[in-house]
């Protein structure tokens, strides 16, 4: 077993990276080198803006690498939930906001030749238990009438030609929903910024930040370099930089492990006996699992295993073990089937579980996706490079307030009693 994600894995790496040092003068500089900032550093290029990127490690080296592979369009904790909490007009639009980007990603494959397997598959939202069926039911019920009506129900009986299991209930379909292998896209991104003009820096983290009277200076281990405006674009990782640079995020999120196993290659009477819908999979339960093949037939199975802010070895490792279970649960058949990847990430989560892209002390940020980054990610990014032209209409999450996490400095110290919490739901939904 490797402890490497597979998208890394199985993906070749960007080869374009400045070797020098981070010096010289840039319209704009993106502070890293995920989805989020490399499409907003493709954007700007193209739109003949210089433009800097630093990433403190490599390329996709946090959750555009470290995901389960899913592109699912929706809103992760429920339409009428987001109603509620929104409003019902910011409800619709942050709906619509994903689709758009699922679009912008199949467009923006497609427009840069990057070869990674998009591919429309529909997202299959499972009831994990019988009393989860009516809530989940309500819910496809509200948004196929009012935002979604390329969405369907699929009752018990007709899971079987779904998924092959029987620890399911129904499941609600959303037919907009795609995959793609994450580390060819990160890549094929990181290729095509470069190849329009950017500067990317891997390895290069930002030490320190000084407002100048033009903009920007950033100081890095080997150099420093000047820029106009400057885009935040490090998600659950600002946690990992010094607190003075990039403080305000750290307050606002928390920094969630996610874990993920990968099999040997299923045989294709495997594949139909687990997933012959070949979907992306998701359930119903709050310490929830989600899954689907790779391109090479990998059953790839994630979930939450552990209410954790470390992801190490160790740490993947007993993850890996939680997931195993939880897999042979759902499919017994697979229960001795060799795992070859075992590997976990961070996700980044705000208090509302609501992501935030906008304007604070000078920097243009974008961030918090809680879960569903690498579907809202790319289209944020472009938002981002809009905002640092000057133009403030795409941006989907405008206006949304963020305060900060009470009591919360970067180590969220509470996850296990959230674990608990959660934990205790499950038992009792």
């Amino acid at each position: 077993m490797e402890y490497k994600s597979y998208w890394h894995e199985t993906s070749t790496p960007f080869a374009h990276g400045e070797q020098g040092p981070a010096e010289g003068q840039f319209d704009v500089v993106v502070i890293g080198g995920g989805f989020t900032g490399l499409n907003a550093a493709r954007k700007l290029a193209k739109s003949g803006v210089s433009v800097a990127l630093l990433e403190a490690s490599h390329v996709g080296a946090g959750g555009s690498g470290r995901n389960g592979g899913h592109l699912n369009n929706g809103i992760a904790h429920g339409y009428a939930d987001a109603k509620a909490h929104l409003g019902a007009d910011q409800a619709h639009r942050l709906y619509k906001a994903y689709d758009r980007s699922i679009d912008m990603i199949e467009d923006l494959v497609a427009e840069e030749g990057i070869d990674c397997s998009f591919r429309r598959c529909g997202k299959l939202k499972l009831a994990s238990k019988e009393s989860h069926v009516a809530g989940l039911r309500a819910n496809f019920e509200l948004i196929h009438r009012e935002v979604d009506p390329e969405t369907r129900w699929i009752d018990r009986a007709g899971l079987k030609d779904e998924v092959g299991s029987e620890q399911f209930h129904g499941g609600m379909v959303y037919e907009k929903t795609a995959m793609m292998h994450m580390g060819r896209y990160v890549n094929g991104l990181a290729e095509a910024a470069h190849k329009h003009g950017a500067k990317i820096w891997e390895a290069m983290p930002m030490t320190a930040r000084r407002k100048t009277a033009n903009g920007w200076e950033i100081t890095t281990p080997r150099g420093t370099l000047s820029a106009n405006r400057m885009i935040v674009a490090t998600g659950a990782y600002a946690g990992a930089a010094p607190e003075a640079p990039l403080s305000f995020f750290r307050r606002r999120i928390i920094s969630v492990g996610s874990f993920i196993i990968a099999t040997r290659p299923l045989t294709p009477a495997e594949v139909a006996r687990t997933v012959p819908g070949n979907r992306t999979f998701v359930t119903s339960m709050n310490i929830g699992n989600y899954f689907r093949l790779s391109p090479d037939n990998r059953l790839i199975f994630g979930g939450r295993a552990r209410f954790s802010a470390t992801s190490d070895q160790a740490s993947d490792a007993k993850s890996g073990e939680i997931l195993r279970a939880s897999m042979a649960k759902i499919f017994p058949h697979l229960a001795d089937i060799e795992i070859d990847y075992c590997w976990g990430g961070l996700v980044g989560m705000t208090k509302d579980r609501y992501p935030r892209a906008g304007e604070t002390d000078g920097m243009i940020y974008g961030m918090g996706y809680s879960g569903h980054g690498a579907q809202m990610s790319t289209l944020i990014g472009q938002a981002l490079a809009d905002m640092a032209m000057g133009v403030k209409d795409t941006n989907p999450l405008a206006g949304l307030d963020w305060p900060t996490i009470p009591l919360h400095s970067g180590k969220p110290w509470f996850l296990p009693l959230v674990g608990m919490y959660f934990s205790l739901k499950d038992k009792i939904s």
